[in-house]
């Protein structure tokens, strides 16, 4: 089944993906509305137009329409108010409705606590909740995982298995000044607790014995965080 990407996200995910290839190019550059649909999880391609043609029409973005009704579009580049939500949005300072979560995977007990618990908890807030593999398309995978940090609005990173990419990604959130919510299983976590660096850092203890204790501890760091990150913009 398709994941449904709402069209604010869409919005941005076209306005980095012009201007990271303009930005590699050095010049306009070209692209085919499935390169759009690919971008925004298969989305429907009367749907890309009709978007494509919105920021056209908003002015973030410049292209010279096509002769033909092919789908390409030629001599593509961002507006000047375009360059400032790219630049805004590589900074970190513009996000999304959803949350990311960097994880161990493999781990049957872990996945199906996420599934089971973290992302239900996490959408009665009223946001989505995604790992990499929800958001995975052609690409550079570093560059994928930089690109769905940038745009989420907070991170939640679970430690029990001290997976380096999920410390490095929590880092890079922490870079951005993102809200980073720290989970970790509580029999790891009270024997060997997690890196120095980020063990006296609130951490939200989980066991599958206690999911509705996890769950209102969750709801609760995740909307004081939020408020928080409200309060210094």
């Amino acid at each position: 089944m398709k994941k449904f990407i709402n069209p604010l996200d869409q919005r941005i995910n076209i306005i980095r993906y012009i201007g990271d290839k303009v930005t590699e190019k050095g010049g306009t550059i070209n692209f085919h509305i499935s390169d759009i649909t690919r971008l925004n999880g298969e989305a429907d391609e009367i749907l890309s137009h009709s978007l494509i043609e919105e920021l056209e029409k908003r002015g973030e973005i410049i292209f010279a329409r096509p002769l033909t009704m092919g789908g390409g579009y030629d001599d593509v580049n961002l507006s000047l108010e375009g360059w400032k939500i790219y630049e805004t949005e590589k900074r970190g300072m513009v996000a999304g409705n959803y949350g990311f979560i960097a994880m161990q995977f493999n781990d049957s007990e872990l996945e199906t606590f996420v599934q089971d618990v973290v992302k239900p908890t996490v959408e009665k807030t009223g946001f989505s909740l995604v790992d990499v593999r929800d958001v995975a398309r052609a690409g550079i995978i570093d560059n994928i995982i930089r690109n769905q940090i940038r745009a989420a609005r907070f991170v939640i990173a679970d430690l029990t298995h001290d997976n380096n990419g999920a410390y490095w990604e929590a880092g890079y959130a922490e870079g951005l000044g993102k809200p980073v919510i720290y989970i970790c299983e509580k029999a790891k976590f009270e024997e060997k607790r997690t890196h120095f660096d980020t063990n006296h850092c609130t951490t939200v203890l989980w066991s599958r014995d206690n999911d509705d204790g996890f769950s209102k501890e969750l709801t609760a760091t995740l909307r004081l965080s939020l408020e928080e990150m409200d309060d210094q913009l």
